[in-house]
């Protein structure tokens, strides 16, 4: 019996199962055969190792191999053994396989006199340009044919061996270790590059234990093209081609983990994601059905619209299969959109009771960079919750007022038969206070403030304009301090008539910078809905739905940022509620397009923000973050040290490929991202994948 993804047996092969039938040992002497046939090419064969070590390996090739596979490019994968088809069985010393990676040219003891030759034969070839000076007027053939032997200094990157299955001894399954057990430096051993089929199984190798969740090892078995291996930026038709060694993506590995997409613009960040969205999505379509709510914080609308550069356009996915349903796409937007006419609105009521401290964490947001005083009292004041009836809900009610009156006259729009109520917030004592002043203003504000005529949301914005001055002008202070006085007196719980949020809140009154501040949100603003779209983008995800948040309207980067961080919020505290509840949370895959602009810097200490959370706890409540940006250093580093996937595209900045080099294997690759601008050409490693891939990403289709 053998592994299913091994093509199909030869006759010899077959003829060996056949003759085994039965025999546990002769079935295990037959598939450790079948693993060698499919492994080892004898005519791939490209030198012998001659220098070994734990970490490295120098390999001697001759030009004639070299040429006859097709060239050997930096980063390609080699196989050193000293096995050999037809001999041998799994449990021998030697039956295994080092897989090595080419760094780069290595010198050979004779190196030197190598040099000393070709230096004297190109000397003699001077001036000539009919000829070269390996030719034979110029150089032996016996000279030739020593002078074509070199080195290539190769990377240990592990050992593949065959190992009997724990479940069924008749199944030998192909293991890798991520190292070298031992070596004899007297033993030699025969060096291959693998093509086709060999390095498929090299490229494609996966070890579904590294799932740590039982639940999601199952659905390891279900892969989706990616790509094809590509080693160099250097394409040649016509030469032996490894991409013809295809690379399968399991969705599986991206479930609850976190996934990084790096590249400067244009080298294929978003066409990877959307493969890579794609095939999380068609879960739902397996035999093991699995929905994934998906959403994209869509930084610049390139998934949620039609654009000149798209092959095909993301919110299209569900056209993929036929059993595929429109009503699980949904996008937003803070606009409506000429070309989807369903999109929702992410904006909220700032007047609504169930939404006050929301709206008021929006403008808090805002305002946290500033550094005036006013600023500063404004975010501290919290509404929460309504206190039950009494002077608290009295002192909440004054200051809800005061803040719908501050949306007001900043602009917002005003929900229809949406009246202000002043009823018994502002006692007699106090308006007799304001009119004995004789100040006009504050006089017209004692009578609005009564609520013995009917009045609209400007005359009371004036009218707590006035209010404001009595409490903290200084021309007025005596008088106020009196009334204080006198309220004290006669105060049941020994508090001052003006607690310090009212006075925040009425200071905005005065700062006419502190009002444009909160007018900057009135976009955000609609006087027609009632409910939170956070919430709403939360329910969906739940059900299994992809949506994908169209943020390039929002125009401001604070909103944007603020947009997002609300909508993570409301997703990691939902689903870790039910994490805590002993509730199996929903399966959640968020992506973070343009997240330098989203998540938290590089140099921020703050461990206590969503994203660096979700990136350290969202294993535990089934959230996965996928973040794409074109500065690697500019990712806060716990959520860079808690990434498992990598798919890392051009880089032209040293200071970002010294960032990405910290991780796994890139250091390797660190000459490449910097050199090769190729649009797709992308270094990849996933969670169950032991090292990394060079590949040549697929274009994205909706089939």
């Amino acid at each position: 019996m053998f592994d299913p993804l091994i093509s199909t047996p030869t006759k010899v092969m077959e003829e060996l199962e056949q003759k085994f039938a039965g025999n546990v040992e002769g079935q295990q002497a037959a598939a450790f055969q079948r693993w060698i046939s499919e492994l080892i090419q004898p005519d791939q064969f490209v030198g012998h190792v001659f220098s070994i070590s734990y970490e490295e390996v120098v390999v001697q090739v001759h030009d004639t191999h070299r040429q006859r596979v097709g060239g050997i490019p930096a980063g390609c994968f080699l196989l050193a053994t000293r096995l050999t088809p037809n001999k041998g069985t799994f449990n021998d010393e030697d039956a295994a396989l080092i897989l090595l990676r080419v760094m780069n040219s290595a010198e050979l003891p004779d190196s030197s006199e190598a040099i000393r030759i070709r230096s004297e034969a190109s000397r003699q070839a001077a001036g000539r340009t009919d000829s070269h000076w390996d030719s034979p007027e110029f150089m032996d053939s016996q000279t030739n044919n020593l002078l074509c032997f070199a080195g290539l200094k190769c990377k240990v990157l592990g050992t593949f061996y065959v190992a009997a299955d724990e479940k069924d001894r008749e199944i030998l399954n192909l293991s890798f270790g991520s190292d070298l057990a031992n070596f004899y430096p007297n033993r030699g051993l025969t060096v291959y590059k693998p093509i086709g089929s060999a390095l498929e199984h090299i490229v494609n190798y996966a070890d579904p234990m590294l799932i740590t969740s039982d639940r999601l090892r199952e659905y390891h078995a279900i892969r989706v093209p990616l790509g094809q291996v590509r080693y160099s930026s250097t394409y040649r038709p016509g030469r032996t081609k490894p991409e013809d060694a295809k690379i399968w993506l399991h969705p599986a590995n991206l479930l609850s983990q976190k996934t990084a997409v790096f590249g400067m613009s244009r080298t294929g960040k978003s066409n990877t994601i959307k493969i890579i969205c794609q095939s999380v999505f068609d879960l739902r379509y397996g035999k093991q059905a699995l929905r994934v709510g998906q959403v994209i914080f869509d930084y610049n609308g390139e998934y949620a619209n039609d654009n000149p550069q798209d092959h095909a356009a993301l919110f299209n996915v569900w056209k993929g299969n036929a059993n595929g349903k429109q009503e699980d796409i949904v996008r937003y937007g803070l606009r409506k959109h000429p070309t989807d006419p369903d999109r929702k609105i992410m904006k909220l009521n700032f007047f609504h009771d169930t939404l006050l401290e929301t709206g008021k964490q929006l403008i808090d947001s805002v305002m946290s960079s500033e550094t005036a005083n006013y600023f500063k009292n404004f975010v501290q004041v919290r509404f929460g919750e309504k206190p039950p009836p009494g002077s608290s809900s009295t002192r909440f009610d004054r200051r809800v007022l005061v803040f719908r009156a501050l949306l007001v006259k900043a602009g917002f729009q005003i929900p229809a038969n949406f009246s202000p109520s002043v009823t018994k917030l502002f006692g007699k004592d106090l308006q007799a206070a304001l009119t004995d002043t004789q100040d006009p203003e504050l006089v017209a504000a004692a009578t609005v403030l009564s609520g013995q005529k009917a009045t609209t949301w400007p005359q009371v914005g004036t009218a707590l304009a006035a209010l404001n001055r009595f409490v903290s002008e200084r021309g007025h202070s005596k008088a106020y301090n009196k009334y204080e006085d006198d309220y004290l007196k006669t105060s049941s719980s020994g508090n001052t008539w003006a607690d310090q949020e009212l006075k925040n809140l009425l200071a905005i009154f005065a700062a006419p910078n502190g009002i444009q501040r909160i007018g900057d949100l009135k976009e955000n603003h609609t006087a027609t809905v009632n409910q939170d779209y956070a919430v709403e983008i939360y329910e969906e995800l739940r059900q299994g739905k992809l949506v994908i948040i169209d943020q390039s309207s929002a125009g401001n980067d604070e909103v944007k940022q603020l947009t997002a961080r609300r909508v993570m919020t409301t997703i990691f505290e939902g689903n870790f509620g039910m994490f805590r509840e002993n509730e199996n949370p929903s399966d959640i895959l968020v992506y973070a397009e343009e997240a330098h602009n989203l998540l938290p810097a590089g140099n921020d200490p703050d461990l206590k923000d969503v994203w660096v959370r979700t990136s350290k706890e969202g294993a535990k409540c089934n959230i996965g973050l996928a973040y794409i940006t074109q500065e690697p250093s500019s990712i806060q580093r716990n959520i860079l040290k808690n990434t498992a996937n990598f798919f890392i595209a051009h880089l032209n900045n040293e200071d970002e490929i010294r960032e990405v080099s910290k991780y796994y294997d890139f250091e390797d690759f660190a000459a490449s991202i910097r050199r090769a601008p190729d649009r797709g050409f992308v270094r990849v490693k996933t969670l169950t994948n032991s090292y990394t891939v060079p590949a040549m990403i697929d274009k994205f289709y909706i089939g």
